[in-house]
């Protein structure tokens, strides 16, 4: 995936059963990343919209999936056409593919790069929908996941990663998907909000998180996630680049829960459990596009500013009256940029690429390509992010009505609701099977005093 590995072509020509089974390993954790997220912004959200929540990132896994076997995979990865898109007829539906035919360069099935892909591919949209909590049509997000993949997020991918693609052949790096994914969900998410507006009651009624368990549950499960969506996007495991990325993971995450919490503390005069969970993504956020090009030190240095500057940025949203309801745009878009704008300066050269950051020597040479993608991916996305959103909005509609969004969307969109708290006080509920003798229900024979 970064520029350049290509280059090992000649020195891998035959299929590693340990590659490979570490990659089929790396694509199930970043499939477990979708879950993890539903439960991170499940539980950010109020009891009434639980669910849809829920759903909005589970059913990118069926979507999603779907359209990367019939298309998504030969636009992203096919043979290049002038630089912004991809296409190879044996990609389309799979059905083109040797069982034992390796991708280009490494040692690797073509089945599992384009599995490990896919679920990169399944998560990004899933990102979007925490911008969009409460008041979203069910069926116009799922419609708006298809069409975001196909016209946005497929030609992104083949930019930053295929083989001909304007930024891959630029020299922007993007380890794992600073550019492709956060910037990408995240700038989507501003462009549909802008377009959908605020929830009912927005800096006027309380919407607090309701189960901060379910919130730290995401959190780790999605850190768990991130080692394989960060060490396998290297493809492999002989020279040691993917080691590297998996420490400066842990190391920046770490740094970032720190630097979130210190300014938390500093502002606000508490260590939140929500600011931990909110500092361990933007952690894992901003070394996602950094990580195979800086060293551990440059690692911690990345996470402690990602974690201070997101902690700040996620206050914007009432500063500017936009309703970014679960954070999207002040963890993801914003941790992306930093990330990836922070190669050019910590890149040491020595790891994935001989590309050097400003204070290692390289100049603003780097940092100048990095500015290129991060801004070439914002304003595309944000654009037809939210032209995609207005025709959506003026056909079928986008939002649910006030009252429905007043009285819960899980209700009305799913007919269900996270909790059954009709059992609650007990007194009403007749008993079906008899207390087991000796308790405080049972009948005993001792005599009590009138």
């Amino acid at each position: 995936m970064p520029p350049g590995i290509t280059t090992l072509a000649a020195d891998a020509p035959e299929l590693s059963a340990a590659n490979t089974g570490f990659m089929l390993i790396c694509s199930a954790l970043v499939m477990l990343m979708t879950p993890g997220l539903a439960f991170f912004y499940g539980g950010m959200v109020r009891v009434k919209s639980t669910l849809n929540m829920l759903m909005m990132s589970f059913i990118s896994l069926g979507i999603v999936t779907i359209l990367w076997v019939l298309y998504g995979f030969s636009l992203a990865f096919g043979t290049d056409i002038g630089s912004v898109i991809g296409w190879s007829s044996d990609f389309v539906g799979l059905s083109g593919i040797g069982v034992t035919e390796l991708w280009d360069g490494y040692t690797i099935p073509v089945y599992v790069f384009a599995v490990f892909q896919m679920m990169f591919a399944v998560l990004t949209p899933a990102l979007i929908s925490g911008a969009l909590a409460d008041r979203v049509k069910f069926t116009s997000w799922a419609l708006f996941v298809a069409l975001w993949v196909t016209v946005v997020y497929f030609p992104v991918a083949h930019w930053v990663w295929g083989a001909g693609g304007w930024l891959f052949e630029l020299g922007v790096i993007d380890f794992a998907g600073g550019t492709a994914v956060h910037i990408n969900a995240g700038a989507a998410a501003l462009g549909v909000i802008l377009v959908i507006g605020k929830r009912v009651g927005f800096k006027k009624d309380p919407m607090r998180p309701h189960s901060l368990p379910l919130v730290m549950l995401g959190a780790a499960l999605l850190w768990f996630g991130w080692f394989g969506f960060n060490a396998g996007s290297w493809l492999g495991n002989d020279d040691g680049v993917g080691a590297v990325m998996f420490v400066n993971t842990q190391v920046a995450t770490g740094a970032a829960v720190l630097g979130w919490l210190a300014y938390e503390k500093i502002r606000h005069g508490s260590f939140t459990t929500l600011g931990a969970a909110s500092g361990a993504v933007a952690g894992l956020v901003a070394i996602t596009p950094a990580g195979g090009a800086v060293s551990p030190l440059g690692a911690i240095a990345i996470g402690v500013i990602a974690g201070v500057v997101c902690a700040m940025a996620v206050g914007l949203k009432y500063r500017f009256g936009y309703d970014d309801s679960l954070d999207v745009v002040g963890v993801h878009l914003v941790g992306g940029i930093l990330g990836s704008l922070l190669v050019g300066f910590f890149a040491t050269g020595g790891v994935q690429s001989d590309a050097k950051g400003l204070f290692y020597g390289g100049g603003l040479e780097q940092l100048g390509k990095q500015a290129v993608g991060v801004f070439a991916v914002l304003a595309y996305s944000l654009v037809v992010s939210a032209l995609l959103a207005l025709v959506l909005d003026r056909t079928i509609g986008m939002r649910v009505s006030e009252d429905d969004e007043v009285s819960g969307i899980d209700q009305v969109e799913h007919a269900e609701t996270a909790y059954d708290f009709s059992g609650a006080g007990g007194g009403s509920i007749a008993r079906t099977t008899p207390p087991a003798p000796g308790t405080a229900a049972a009948p005993t024979n001792k005599k009590v005093d009138a």
